[in-house]
């Protein structure tokens, strides 16, 4: 199946200092993948000239004549950057040119420039961004992850609906197990908010196993598929697993570097420290789709290096292939329906 992929090379804390070689990286790999790399073409085509013969009709380079800062105000991008790498890139999927675009630019501004240009697809309110987070079970899916501060009971009924049919179609799971993150797991606990939407997805087709804790997004006592959150407690939950994940992979280099003896130990204990280290990495974890969009957008970590956003774009890749978004369209129609009847 060939494919193509709009990329924001311009993007992110390095732009085409990652985003090239790790386009090269994917390209190299999958024969069938085609990449449209967007941006200032002066500072790219120096930069592509080996990768444009090497790959000649895989890889093209679309001029975008401005870029979006990474601190850079949503609504300030989204009327003044209207040639930015991310806008163009975005422009590509809207206009069929290419099945998804990748980007490690400023989130704020590229999610009101997805929404602004694909549009909502029809029954979804807002979108959300899910992503895959490392756990005892080889890992978990989580939304909504910052999209969304403040959030209905029904827009998390929504998310559920949408991240269901995403972990449905990537990870090949009929009915994927749903919780409901909260601060407890009895039904007495919680805000009206998720106690409303728990009540919506107990009456849905959803495999729906009621509420989780913090916990469950890495190591709960029950295995969950996906877990739905308000992107505002999401956003808080994930910072705080990435710090938690830099303050160990610190102490531990700090304790083996403490003396002779801690290092010959560190020694010793290397392969196992490795294997680890490959377990958690988020590099290979990044990339966070948005979804409710009538289009594919997959966000990559700002300070992504080369290995981190060629995840990202592989994701892009396993979504297209896999036709999430006329998935989640389907799902959608489907669901409303079954609440209209009831």
């Amino acid at each position: 199946m060939s494919l193509t992929i709009s990329i924001d090379a311009m993007g992110g804390d390095y732009g085409p200092q990652v985003t090239i070689p790790a386009s090269l990286d994917c390209l190299k790999n999958n024969p069938g993948l085609k990449l449209i790399l967007v941006g200032d073409e002066a500072v790219l085509r120096p930069l592509l000239s080996n990768g444009l013969k090497e790959y000649p009709g895989r890889l093209l380079i679309q001029h975008a004549s401005q870029c979006v800062a990474m601190d850079e105000s949503p609504a300030k991008a989204l009327k003044n950057k209207k040639d930015s790498s991310m806008r163009v890139a975005i422009n590509l999927v809207r206009d069929g040119f290419a099945d998804a675009c990748v980007s490690a630019g400023n989130t704020g501004a590229l999610m009101a420039t997805a929404r602004f240009v694909l549009k909502m697809i029809p029954g979804i309110d807002r979108p959300a961004i899910i992503s895959t987070l490392p756990s005892i079970y080889g890992h978990t899916y989580a939304l909504d992850l910052g999209a969304n501060v403040d959030c209905t009971a029904e827009h998390l009924f929504q998310f559920a609906v949408m991240g269901a049919e995403l972990v449905k179609a990537v990870e090949n799971i009929d009915s994927p197990k749903i919780g409901l993150l909260n601060i407890g797991e009895e039904d007495v606990k919680g805000n009206e908010q998720v106690k409303s939407a728990a009540k919506l997805l107990e009456n849905s087709s959803l495999n729906y196993i009621g509420y989780v804790e913090g916990d469950s997004l890495n190591a709960g006592h029950v295995k969950v598929d996906l877990i739905v959150a308000d992107g505002f407690v999401g956003n808080v939950a994930l910072k705080s697993i990435e710090g938690a994940a830099k303050m160990i992979g610190t102490a531990l280099r700090q304790s083996f570097a403490r003396n002779y003896c801690s290092k010959l130990a560190g020694l010793v204990a290397y392969p196992v420290l490795r294997s680890f280290k490959n377990r958690i990495d988020p590099r290979l974890y990044n990339g966070a789709s948005f979804l409710g969009l009538r289009g594919l957008v997959i966000k990559s970590h700002g300070g992504a290096d080369r290995l981190a956003f060629k995840t990202a774009i592989q994701l892009a890749e396993i979504e297209v292939k896999q036709d999430v978004i006329k998935k989640i369209s389907e799902q959608v129609e489907q669901s409303l329906a079954l609440r209209a009847s009831v």
